[in-house]
């Protein structure tokens, strides 16, 4: 089970590696670029992350609905609706990445100062976010076009789309930010044309005919039926996506109001390491959705505990050594982002803090993909949301009126606490009902051998 589970999410794991690594490489780049600058120059990357996220979430959203179509309809030999769905993501891709930019960019200030843009802020998150808007559409056609790609069964070609756009992202990064002297908008502008490549990339896929769809101009006419269930399924993912930039505005007020800028540029770095642990647990679930998803189908319900106590292990042991290093050496972590020693020390005790429920993060990933895989939507939707919503957003209300800015950084071990609970509650009930249903099954299969 275990090599199993290594070989259908290795490819995604690795592609969230580098998507983590690079993000990571981008702020290092602005905070040496802009040196005593750093604070609000990292601050505008943070402020801008969960706007470009909205957008994110949109791809996302047409990324699922477009692969459940495409899949399902190769499955019961109908091409012609999988060919036709493509074209249909496609068109929304294009059509909604080019209304989010005109109405980001006619937003632009009013959307900054709403997700916590101060003064000091302001110019250098606007000048990343100005470029990123504009270019909304390669985004959101890319990571939906990856979506499609992996629902052919191809992951290996998403995955190098991946690190393509992510490699290049990070050649890119010094020669704007450094040798163009650029700073943040330098950033905005490899990220564009990174992200640019990669898109371009993954379109080849269905256009130079590699792919079992095949890609026809004509089909860029929408179809109102497709268009409306690509919508219908791809709504919960993309819920989920906005309801974390919803959060944002709540997380990043909060840490203006008790902390200022340092706490915006502390959060930021600290979020932007998290990735780093987070996003390869995240393509360990992908790898998982299948294999529960099969044998529960095959009413192989043993197997089905087991990969998953396979997936809970690894993410744990995943995500232990990056808890290790993040809570004994926070200080030297952050000081490689930024030379402000303020920075530093705010950001060191922030981080012991918030990592304080890492080992265990994993519980809330897998519990999601686990009722995704078994088809129950209602509990995969509010193991999502729960995290964000139902926990963090009102302990980041309520704790900084009482503990102030520690307040804030408690929020989050607190509600990752909680939400690991809520999940290994839910699963524990899971696991109830599949020892019952296996022990009929073996009942059954004695009474048919006698």
């Amino acid at each position: 089970m275990g090599k199993l589970l290594f070989k259908l999410s290795a490819p995604s794991i690795i592609g969230m590696l580098v998507y983590a690594f690079y993000n990571i490489v981008d702020t290092i780049f602005v905070g040496r670029a802009l040196g005593e600058e750093s604070v609000p120059g990292i601050g505008g990357l943070v402020i801008s992350f969960p706007i470009h996220m909205l957008a994110m979430g949109v791809a996302i959203g047409l990324g699922v609905g477009g692969a459940s179509i495409i899949s399902r309809s190769l499955g019961s030999k109908e091409p012609h609706k999988a060919e036709k769905a493509l074209g249909t993501v496609f068109f929304l891709g294009i059509f909604l990445g080019l209304a989010y930019s005109l109405a980001g960019l006619a937003f632009l200030e009013p959307l900054l100062k709403l997700f916590g843009a101060t003064p000091n802020i302001m110019p250098y998150a606007k000048a990343y976010l100005e470029i990123i808007m504009a270019g909304s559409v390669v985004f959101t056609l890319g990571i939906a076009t990856e979506d499609l790609v992996r629902a052919e069964g191809n992951a290996r070609y998403a995955m190098f789309g991946m690190l393509l756009g992510a490699g290049l992202n990070m050649l890119l990064d010094p020669i704007f930010i450094f040798g163009f002297d650029l700073g943040v908008r330098g950033a905005a502008i490899a990220t564009i044309l990174a992200q640019l490549a990669s898109t371009v990339f993954l379109l080849r896929y269905f256009l130079a005919g590699k792919s079992s769809v095949t890609f026809k101009p004509k089909l860029l006419i929408p179809s109102s039926a497709i268009s409306k269930e690509v919508i219908a399924i791809g709504i919960g993912p993309f819920i989920v996506e906005a309801s974390n930039s919803v959060m944002m505005i709540f997380v990043n007020n909060a840490l203006v109001t008790y902390g200022g800028d340092v706490s915006i540029a502390a959060f930021g770095i600290i979020h932007r390491l998290l990735l780093l642990i987070f996003l390869p647990m995240l393509g360990i679930s992908f790898g998982l959705q299948p294999i529960v998803g099969y044998n529960f189908g095959a009413k192989q319900f043993s197997r089905v505990v087991e990969s998953v106590k396979v997936a809970l292990k690894v993410s744990t042991l995943f995500s232990l050594p990056g808890f290790l290093v993040m809570f004994l050496f926070p200080a030297p972590i952050i000081h490689i982002f930024s030379p402000d020693p303020e920075l530093t020390a705010v950001g060191a005790e922030a981080m012991r803090i918030v990592v304080l429920i890492l080992p265990f993060i994993g519980f809330q990933l897998v519990g999601a993909t686990v009722f995704q895989a078994l088809g129950k939507p209602r509990p995969a939707f509010i193991l999502s949301l729960a995290r964000q919503l139902l926990f963090l957003l009102p302990l980041v209300l309520v704790l900084p009126r009482f503990y102030g800015l520690a307040g804030v950084w408690a929020a989050f071990p607190i509600s990752d606490f909680l939400a690991c609970v809520l999940a290994a509650g839910l699963l524990g009930i899971e696991y109830r009902k599949f020892k019952k249903k296996e022990k009929k099954r073996e009942k059954l299969q004695i009474g048919l051998g006698k």
